[in-house]
């Protein structure tokens, strides 16, 4: 993770706990803004459950880092009246236009190492794409992808496989080119095979 100065605040831990479950479970803003606490499941092994679209439920397992993250943030939460997870400075939940303001923090900074971020829009759209294009291409399965993400129909979850370049790329070698054979040149006429021999 990039070293942003209020990481080590309580609304930095805030901030990268939200991040990294954004982009391991490839999160919808409004499910992850909307996250009740309970759907945090730490047994048998650290998960979350997703209540999305068409209240489709999906269990998402946890990334090692993104739970220690998640248990980071739960030691400095407190107790607000809000039954979602994550809130803001006044223990209200947070919104879709407070996450997307806290999403520009580290893209600033780390448009200082890449300035190549500076001119594309990282948006929160962006982690849930890329999650999926992890997803793909650790699985090969487009099945998993959209499982993962909750899509209810495999036709939103093949625009992620025509924007995978490595599945182009698989397909160009599992082509088999045609086999030539090598040939020698016999020259159509005379006047040809008379200018070859001079």
């Amino acid at each position: 993770m990039l070293n942003v100065p209020h990481l080590h605040r309580r609304d930095g831990i805030r901030d990268r706990a939200m991040l990294h479950l954004c982009f391991a479970a490839g999160l919808r803003v409004s499910e992850l803004v909307g996250l009740p606490l309970h759907a945090l499941e730490w047994q048998p092994s650290p998960h979350v459950r997703i209540h999305g679209k068409g209240r489709r439920e999906r269990l998402i397992p946890l990334w090692k880092q993104t739970a220690a993250d998640l248990r980071a943030w739960l030691a400095v939460r407190g107790q607000p009246r809000a039954p979602e997870l994550f809130v803001n400075a006044r223990e209200q939940p947070l919104t879709r236009s407070g996450f997307e303001y806290i999403l520009r923090k580290p893209v600033t900074v780390a448009a200082e190492q890449c300035p190549s971020l500076k001119t594309k829009r990282v948006s929160p759209h962006v982690l849930r794409h890329t999650a999926a294009m992890v997803v793909l291409q650790a699985t090969g399965d487009i099945r998993k992808v959209s499982l993962w993400l909750g899509h209810t129909a495999i036709q939103t979850t093949e625009a992620y496989v025509r924007a995978d370049p490595t599945e182009k790329l698989d397909a160009m070698h599992a082509v088999v080119p045609p086999t030539l054979k090598r040939g020698r040149f016999r020259a159509p006429d005379k006047l040809i095979a008379s200018l070859h021999s001079t």
